[in-house]
């Protein structure tokens, strides 16, 4: 009985721990967009997207958005999948070049649709290690 409530409980903590790490990532990739869209916009790279700009903190909004559901995956891999690390790795990079789709199709340039794929890829490559990191593998 005690190697159960042991059991529960360090599953409870790893969840625990995937959920604070992924919001830190999350934080962390937010800002990075933001930098990256802003650094990009500077460059004279528009932001516009079908005729309508698109705002710089949008970009940061829609990157905890997403990278929050990220999160959420992962803490439910880590309860009940029996690979969690190699699981959410795999999912996660199918949906990170699924996320890329729209943005090949955009109504925008060569260089904002490029921007906005830039911008995927960087919050993909803050949010996957850092969580992946803390799930068991």
């Amino acid at each position: 009985m005690t190697a159960t409530a042991n059991t529960t409980r360090a599953t409870a903590s790893t969840v625990g721990a995937v959920i604070r790490t992924g919001v830190v990532a999350t934080a962390a990739a937010s800002a990075a967009t933001m930098t990256v869209a802003a650094a990009g916009h500077l460059a004279g790279i528009s932001l516009d997207l079908g005729g309508a700009p698109i705002p710089v903190t949008g970009f940061g909004v829609l990157t905890a958005v997403f990278s929050l559901i990220g999160v959420a995956i992962a803490a439910s891999l880590a309860r009940f999948a029996r690979r969690p690390r190699l699981t959410f790795v795999r999912t996660t990079v199918v949906l990170t070049v699924l996320s890329l789709v729209p943005d090949v199709i955009a109504d925008a340039g060569a260089a904002t649709k490029a921007l906005l794929m830039l911008t995927h890829l960087v919050a993909a490559a803050i949010v996957i290690p850092a969580v992946a990191r803390r799930l068991a593998a």
